[in-house]
């Protein structure tokens, strides 16, 4: 999942940024409005966290400007303003899907930004099979030939793209966009070394191939 927050309060927006990563989630960062317009014309993202008090432009804008251009991310609209009215201007007049007032409970924000990103059209199954290999993505459990799995939120990640995949190559960058975000070193070893730790977990060093020039991809 990616998910851009736009804050600019540097504190608030590293913490929001740092626990959403925990989580496996590829987060980039907006401190303006204008910013936050710019990155969400450049990249899909699944869920945008806006501050309604941005400078330059503020997050009211740029939550009309994105829903009027069609196809936004879904919006999750901060404020310190909790009042009743608050909460429906935003999310009737300016379209925004969800609304949190601060101060928030971390936790509540993860959950709603999950339960956001599971709102995109066509939605997967609750678990994904491929090959002996079953992932649970409501419970968040994985296994293989019904041994249950202990992995790595990245790794969970990584497997959940490469069974959506369905035996497709999944390409490095696609990876790295959805599971990292755009600020890892490319001559990083990460997703190599995820899927190295992966292919451990599920006993086959075979079961997840490179494909040169290709990706990633899981085979029978």
């Amino acid at each position: 999942m990616r998910v851009l927050v736009a804050e600019d309060h540097p504190v608030l927006a590293r913490t929001i940024a740092t626990g959403l990563r925990r989580r496996a989630m590829a987060v980039d960062v907006a401190a303006t409005g204008g910013e936050a317009e710019r990155l969400c014309l450049l990249t899909a993202y699944d869920v945008l966290i806006l501050d309604r008090d941005l400078p330059v432009m503020s997050g009211d804008e740029v939550c009309r400007r994105l829903v009027e251009l069609g196809d936004p991310p879904r919006i999750l609209m901060l404020t310190a303003a909790g009042d009743l009215s608050d909460k429906v201007y935003g999310l009737t007049a300016l379209g925004a899907d969800d609304y949190l007032s601060k101060p928030f409970d971390f936790t509540e924000l993860v959950a709603r930004v999950r339960a956001l990103s599971r709102r995109a059209p066509k939605p997967l199954p609750a678990a994904l099979n491929f090959g002996g290999i079953t992932l649970d993505v409501s419970r968040h459990e994985a296994s293989v030939y019904g041994r249950a799995l202990e992995l790595t939120p990245k790794e969970f990640a990584v497997l959940h793209l490469l069974l959506v995949a369905g035996g497709a190559p999944v390409p490095h960058g696609e990876l790295v966009r959805t599971i990292w975000d755009e600020h890892l070193d490319a001559r990083t070893t990460a997703v190599r070394a995820t899927v190295s730790r992966l292919r451990g977990k599920l006993g086959d060093s075979c079961v997840i191939t490179a494909d040169r020039g290709e990706g990633y991809r899981l085979c029978e």
